[in-house]
């Protein structure tokens, strides 16, 4: 598949496939944009809920339809620990595996460089460390990333990284972004000569930008990256513990060297104030375990701010949890009854709670695209983005 590109276009380079994306409306910089996957169309700026081992923590593939999910991601290297992913390709691929007919993106296991970064062993080759779940060596390099993302199917597959903590030293930035660039360019070989293909159709390959809060890694970063001709683009290597103004100011400061016809995929926010603020910065696609996380420790994301479920003051509560939202948990239960079902530690609780929190940050973007089309972003923002 590819998109009709204008005159000036960025170019793909050959053998990656490319999934038709279109910017229809612009504000400032923010966008609001159409990807079209063979598995059907996300209308960006999109929110995707993170099935870390194949589900989506309390929420069936059903009901995550009908809050209003486009898109789920799933992770790469616990699928790969847990059942493997030659089980899952046994079993009919990870789309059959997870009961979820839409698209997939799949992360490369990059991000468990950073998690596990005390027990890995970072080399030019790949990355060496020990399964969490029963202590086996594995070799993680671009090329088993390719190779895992390709029997696992997703539709969006993500190149392998090295993603550095924040307060990284300039000379481990730089290495990263070094290394990194060589592992995409063994991620695009590794994807071509696989001709593209997963074990479930066509997959589009993003390439990741690293480079720290350094404008010059970044601007090196993103050049690299552009020479190798990846049909979309991640911002990574942010929310790792760095001052949030300098998140939105790198941000900005990515996208806008990144080409305008291309999908931009921030790796990692979740909470409402910093979804706008990354959609301001012209990025479509995001992901987070924080909706459901902070949902399982009983706390909901509301237009007032975050509701801790565990406050006595909402033992007697008649209030909804949010009088605008049309979830189940607001539109059937009290505040009150939810704080038992939290405080019990009953399933359907966190389950509310779990599908509360997604149909917060859906409904969010979906409008935050309206007020671009709209042309009233700014206003939007300023109104919503204030209780947090």
């Amino acid at each position: 598949m590819r998109v009709h590109m204008p005159e000036g276009a960025s170019a793909v380079a050959p053998g990656l496939p490319d999934f038709p994306f279109t910017v229809e409306a612009t504000d400032g910089t923010a966008r609001a944009g159409v990807l079209q996957t063979p598995r059907g169309t996300v209308f960006t700026p999109c929110f995707m809920p993170v099935g870390t081992k194949g589900t989506v923590k309390g929420v069936s593939p059903d009901r995550l339809r009908s809050l209003g999910a486009q898109i789920v991601l799933a992770n790469t290297y616990h699928l790969a620990m847990r059942p493997g992913t030659d089980t899952v390709q046994a079993l009919g691929g990870l789309h059959r595996f997870m009961g979820w007919n839409g698209p997939l993106l799949t992360d490369s296991g990059g991000f468990q460089v950073f998690s596990l970064k005390t027990t890995a062993d970072i080399r030019d080759e790949g990355v060496a460390f020990r399964s969490v779940y029963d202590g086996s060596p594995h070799l993680f390099t671009p090329e088993r990333a390719m190779a895992e993302q390709r029997a696992l199917g997703g539709d969006l597959v993500m190149c392998f990284d090295e993603c550095p903590p924040a307060g990284a030293p300039a000379a481990a930035l730089a290495g990263a972004v070094e290394r990194t660039q060589e592992w995409a360019r063994r991620c695009a070989v590794a994807h071509r000569e696989a001709g593209g293909h997963g074990c479930d159709g066509p997959q589009m390959l993003l390439g990741i930008v690293q480079g720290g809060v350094d404008p010059a890694l970044r601007r090196q970063s993103v050049e690299g990256l552009l020479a190798l001709g990846f049909p979309g683009y991640a911002i990574g290597g942010l929310s790792v513990g760095e001052d949030r103004d300098e998140t939105y100011s790198v941000t900005g400061y990515t996208a806008g060297l990144l080409p305008a016809d291309r999908v931009r995929y921030f790796m990692g926010i979740g909470d409402p104030a910093g979804l706008l603020e990354v959609i301001e910065r012209g990025v479509d696609l995001f992901d987070c375990v924080l909706p459901t996380r902070t949902a399982r420790m009983g706390t909901a994301f509301t237009r007032e701010g975050r509701l801790n479920l565990k406050n006595s003051c909402h033992a007697r509560s008649t209030e909804p949890l949010d009088a605008d939202c049309d979830c189940p948990a607001c539109t059937h239960f009290t505040r009150g009854a939810l704080r038992h079902y939290v405080q019990q530690k009953e399933i359907l609780g966190l389950q509310l709670l779990t599908e509360h929190n997604l149909r917060f940050l859906f409904r969010l973007v979906e409008d935050a695209r309206a007020a671009i089309v709209a042309g009233t972003f700014a206003a939007f923002k300023g109104a919503r983005g204030a209780p947090w």
